[in-house]
Parts: structure tokens; sequence; C-alpha cells
């Protein structure tokens, strides 16, 4: 199938052209028709698989075939409700680059900058709005924004959505929406929360599921290495002097982490930078550009601010620290291996975060290979007193009374005997796996990047 099988408009099929796209991915091809017939949609889709396309192009040819008939100064016709600054740059970006030939106008706004610009586009008039929730609820209750000529709405990465505590939000703008549109929610996991949402937004939906977040890409290979978390800063170097880690993104739980992660980086000579939450806009902007551009060799992220991040041909992906959540880790190594093309997984796992290696386990139903030939690796003593820990937090009624060490994953076990041994590990020949792996290099069809 072919972009020209989906009955898509000249001026968008021309743009499409110009981006080198040619195939639809599996989302694009389910989506696109059906949004077309104007129908609600309900889409299950992880990070990857093409799924800002898959509404952004329809969305476009839509309004494109209603141009003519609205007079006046152009309203806000189609709102796209997106958790991350980054990720609504990267929605802007996109329907810049589709919609380059429809006449159309679109503007994105979100807070940690000043409005004016922001403001100064909407007076100018827009078709399509790209909107986080907090700005557009503050420049609602300015009157810059007006949403009762809404015919389409979007509701993207749902879940992260409620991750960050912006149900309320979500709320506060569903109830100014005209009761007439059409309606497209999008979103990795579909847990209770997400359709109970997802009920009182969308209308006879028709529903489309690509690759369900339980699933990892087959063209990652992943690998982990268990290490004490003092440690761990060494075994990144140690790995960085690889030179096949040309592009890394690595991934810690708090911002502060991140920060002396990229601070301890770039002591040792390596480019990196830091970017989350606490980052001031054109601080996180032009990081994010400095790593597309490979200027910056390494950019250390927390997972909220990684969300929208898509950068052609990354290499790798550290875990430095382990997320408490398994389906983060299907999210966080899904910025690699994209668009058909191969990518290196690393995981970095103490002794402290073997449930957390579990869940993912279960998750993605499979174990991760265990590198063991490092400089820094644990030992049966280490696994001894994290266990004993966590039992001595059980008896307590502490914040370790939810262990799930009496079940012990099989990538991490002890025979008994204090003789602390793995399974699943990468049989390396005592050399040690390279991680820099096998990288294709070959001609990608850029219709399958995260657009």
């Amino acid at each position: 199938m072919t972009f020209e099988n989906l009955n898509l408009i000249e001026p968008i099929l021309k743009a499409l052209k110009t981006e080198g796209y040619t195939t639809p991915t599996p989302i694009q091809a389910k989506s696109i028709p059906l949004i077309l017939q104007k129908r609600d949609l309900l889409g299950c889709a992880q990070t990857g698989t093409g799924k800002t396309a898959a509404f952004s192009i329809p969305i476009l040819q839509l309004l494109h075939e209603k141009q003519g008939s609205d007079r006046g100064q152009r309203k806000i016709k189609a709102l796209i409700l997106t958790p991350t600054r980054e990720l609504a740059l990267q929605i802007a970006d996109s329907i810049e680059a589709y919609g380059k030939h429809t006449g159309l106008k679109h503007t994105v706004i979100f807070g940690g900058v000043p409005q004016k610009k922001q403001t100064d586009a909407l007076r100018a008039g827009v078709d399509i709005l790209v909107a986080t929730p907090g700005r557009l609820l503050d420049l609602m209750a300015q009157k810059y924004i007006h949403l009762q000529h809404i015919e389409l709405f979007v509701l993207d990465e749902a879940d992260r959505m409620l991750d960050m505590g912006f149900v309320n939000d979500v709320k506060k703008v569903l109830k100014v929406l005209p009761e007439k549109k059409q309606s497209l929610f999008f979103s990795a996991t579909m847990a209770t929360e997400i359709m109970k949402l997802a009920d009182t937004i969308l209308v006879d939906p028709a529903k489309v599921e690509v690759t369900p977040v339980s699933s990892t890409a087959n063209t990652i290979q992943q690998s982990v290495y268990y290490v004490k978390g003092p440690d761990k800063r060494k075994l990144l170097l140690h790995l960085l002097k690889d030179d096949a880690m040309e592009s890394v993104l690595v991934f810690t739980r708090t911002k502060r982490g991140a920060d002396r992660v990229a601070k301890d980086i770039a002591k040792a000579g390596v480019t990196a930078e830091a970017i989350h939450g606490n980052k001031a806009q054109n601080a996180r902007v032009r990081a994010l550009d400095n790593f597309k551009s490979r200027k910056t060799r390494v950019l250390v992220a927390t997972d909220i601010a990684a969300r929208g991040i898509d950068v052609d041909d990354l290499s790798h992906v550290v875990n430095y620290e382990l997320p408490n959540e398994p389906e983060t880790y299907v999210h966080r190594i899904g910025r690699t291996g994209r668009a058909g093309a191969s990518g290196i997984a690393l995981s970095f796992c103490g002794a402290d975060e073997v449930p957390y290696l579990a869940s993912i386990q279960k998750l993605i139903s499979k174990n991760v290979p265990v590198i063991d030939n490092h400089p820094f690796p644990l030992t049966a003593k280490d696994f001894a007193e994290a266990a004993s820990t966590v039992k001595e937090q059980k008896k307590q009624g502490g914040r370790g009374g939810r262990s799930r060490w009496g079940n012990k994953p099989a990538a991490a076990s002890s025979n008994g005997s204090g003789d602390f041994s793995t399974q699943n590990r990468g049989n390396n020949g005592g050399g040690g796996q390279r991680t820099g792996g096998n990288r294709s290099n070959g001609n990608r069809n850029r219709s399958h990047r995260s657009t």
C-alpha cells in the first residue's frame, strides 16, 4: 500500500513526497481512511508507530476541503491537546510539513515561555491549534482562545496526560467544546481510567490497535548490566569509550539526577546536556536541537521531558535507572530502533531494582540478556543485602512491604548456596558484548518515523 491508495488530495501527497514518505505505517493505513469518513477514533499505539501523521494528515485534508466555505477571520476548527512542550512542537512541525501546500494556518502554544508571540499568532487567526493543557486554559481565561467553532478534537498521549495529573484540565477543556464534533483519542495503554475518559469523549468510535505497549520492536537489541548505584557513572563512562555509541539518550528518574549525570559525562570530555521540566523552554529546545544535529553526543532526560523526542538514527538508549512502571521501559527504548533501523537499549540494574526488571520482563514476555563481563559487576553479597533490606522494610510495614523479592525473576536468582548466578546471560566468549551492535545504514522509509 502507498499513500496514493488512501485517497489523499494532491497538496498533501506532494508534501509527503517532499518528505520522502512512500508507504504508510499500519496505524496510518488503518486510521486515515476512518478519519476521512468522519468517524470518531480510539487508537492504541506505542511510540514510534507514526500516529501523529495518522491523525494530522486526515485533519489537514478535511479542513482543506472546507476552505472557501468559511468567510471572515480564521477560526480555530481543530484542537490537538498533548501533554508536553516537546511533543506539541513535534506535532506542529509535522503539520507544517504535511500542510505546506494546503493554505491552512496553525500555531502551537505551551507554557514556560512568554505568551506574546503565541497570542499574536492567535489574533492573526489559525485553523489548527496544538496546545498543552495549562497554557490553553490560561489563554482561554484571558479570552485569547475561543473553542466554539471546533470541528475536530484530538487527545494525544492520553495515558501520559493522566500520569502527569492533567485529567482535570482535560475535563475543563471538554466542557467548552461543541457537542457536535469529530473526536480522536490516542493512547499507548488502555487501562480502566483511560477507557473511562475515552467514553466521555467518543461517540461510537472506530477502534485501531497497533503494536500494544507490552511489545518491543524486534530491531532493538536489549541487554542489562547488574551494577551498584555508585558504579553506574563509571560503567556509563566505560561504555561511552565505544565510538559506536554515537548518539545516546540516557534516562534518569529525577531532574536532579539528569543534571548530575550530564555534568559527570561532560567532565569526562563527552559532550552532554540534560533536558527536564525545570529547564527553561529555550534551553530545552537548544539542547534537543544540539542533540539532533549531533553537536551533543549524549542527552540525559527524565521520562516526561522525553515524550515527543524524535531523533533520526538514535543509536542507543541507556536506562541509567530502571523505571518503576514497566510500560515506561517500553516507551523509553522505543526511542531507538525506529523505522526498521536497528538500535541498542542498555539498562543498568542495581540489586534494589531487580523487582523492576522482573516486572519489565513479565510485561514484554521475554528475559533481557544479562551482560556480566564488565568492570563493575554486582556480587551475591550485594543481592543478599538488598533482599535483607526489603525483608526488613516489609516487617516494619514500610514502603518496601510490597516487594516482589519472594519470587525472584529468571534473570536474577541465587542457587541457595550464596553463589549468585544469572540465567539468560549474554554469551560473549569473555570479550564482552559490543555496545554498538549491527546498525542498519540502508535507505530508510521515512513514513515510519514517529511523526
